[in-house]
């Protein structure tokens, strides 16, 4: 008749320690668990457990004297017996003092149990085919596995976000010392740069240090606040409200769209009259006196008001306010995760929806480095307001493309139609 030992020999037990006695006698998994990837585990999820890299170097010395490389299973004889000599041994001569101190934080970890013997010596005894063994039993490893897993795979998951962090801050600080330079020399008037150029050079200095999580959402708190200034000042939102009564708002908008109309004639008498033939498509587009899609090819952004000269094509920023494209275009903005003030949010929701329109990222790209990212944002944002009336949104931003590439498309008449549209 065999016992199994709950208490240490010569030892103190604790509320702890009966607590990981509960491990050893579970059922172990009939798969077992391989020991080198439990200890892998373990060491990923270690600080959680408060171990240390010098414990679980002792940890794999006991794991190493199980020879089979599966704990559990069909093999349930999970102690392993060393003696504390064999064990230094293998741990390149610590000393025994040492050794004993790190066992004791494993057992009290609970990724061992001790079972000693009845005069604290680790051996094991043969009655017939029965084995009985006293030393360190293995057993938590394989009834905990799933518990440790979890914890290392949100450590893992800890230490991703606490990377991608550290990145996000890195890069805000970066543009914010850029801005900030940019802006001294166009707007030297200002003293809040001043500001920004501190906050930047802190940044950088907090950065060489190990930051706790919070102290980084603090800093990305801050920088996100010092951006958006930076960028309200240099990217000066333009007023939705283009009067300051009704009834001169709706007489300039009469006046513009017949301005936009001899505009458009202008253009067309700037190419000889030469109209470019519409790119084919799978299904036509509505008719009407001028169609959203159904609009002249342009070789420049601008036109000399003297000479009649194109202008060399500015692929930045469009010459088109942002709060006209906003007027004529608003359905992009309900895909916007806020208000649209600045270009780039613009840019950011035309890529939200470029997937939901079937354009390939191939075709986006065209369309960004033939227009520019602005350019090709309109023209998107232009189609999404007749989608329904186009087959394939791709095929005909891709013909929009090759315009752009030879310098014969501009998104200005495209606008314009719309509002055209929109007044009639």
């Amino acid at each position: 008749m065999g016992y199994t030992p709950v208490t240490p020999f010569r030892r103190t037990i604790d509320a702890v320690m009966l607590k990981h006695q509960a491990h050893g006698s579970k059922e172990l998994p009939p798969n077992g668990v391989n020991k080198w990837e439990a200890l892998r585990e373990v060491a990923a999820a270690r600080e959680v457990y408060g171990l240390t890299d010098r414990d679980m170097t002792v940890l794999q010395a006991l794991v190493s004297f199980h020879q089979a490389t599966i704990l559990g299973g069909n093999d349930s004889a999970l102690i392993v017996h060393p003696s504390n000599k064999s064990i230094c041994e293998r741990l390149n001569g610590m000393p025994t003092s040492t050794m004993r101190r790190h066992l004791g934080r494993l057992v009290h970890a609970g990724m061992i149990i001790r079972r000693d013997s009845p005069n604290g010596k680790r051996y094991a005894r043969h009655y017939g085919d029965e084995k009985l063994a006293f030393g360190f039993d293995l057993t938590p490893l394989v009834t905990r596995f799933a518990e440790i897993c979890a914890a290392a795979e949100a450590v893992r998951a800890e230490a991703e976000r606490y990377k991608r962090l550290r990145e996000a801050v890195s890069l805000m600080r970066r543009d914010l010392a850029s801005l900030t330079e940019y802006g001294e020399d166009v707007r030297p008037d200002l003293a809040i740069w001043g500001q920004f150029s501190d906050l930047a050079v802190l940044s950088a200095r907090a950065l060489r240090r190990k930051l706790a999580v919070a102290d980084l959402e603090a800093m990305e708190v801050d920088l996100r606040a010092a951006l958006d200034h930076a960028r309200d000042i240099l990217e000066p939102r333009i007023a939705e409200d283009m009067s300051t009564n009704d009834a001169h708002s709706e007489q300039h908008y009469q006046n513009s769209i017949k301005d936009s109309y001899d505009l458009e004639l202008r253009l067309e008498n700037a190419k000889g009259g030469s109209v470019a033939s519409e790119p084919s498509l799978d299904a036509p587009v509505e008719t009407g006196e001028v169609a959203l899609l159904d609009c002249e090819p342009e070789t420049a952004t601008d036109i000399d008001t003297d000479t009649d000269t194109p202008l060399p094509p500015d692929r930045a920023l469009p010459n088109l306010p942002l709060a006209m494209v906003l007027q004529a275009c608003g359905e992009l903005q309900t895909y916007s995760d806020g208000p649209i003030r600045h270009w780039h949010e613009f840019v950011r929701a035309a890529e939200t929806v470029r997937p939901m329109m079937g354009i390939s990222p191939s075709a986006w790209n065209d369309a960004k480095r033939d227009m520019g990212a602005a350019q090709a944002s309109i023209a998107l944002a232009a189609m999404l307001e007749r989608v329904t009336d186009i087959r394939s949104p791709g095929g005909y931003l891709r013909s929009l493309s090759a315009k752009a590439a030879v310098g014969e498309f501009s998104c200005g008449p495209m606008i314009m139609a719309l509002m055209r549209k929109d007044a009639a």
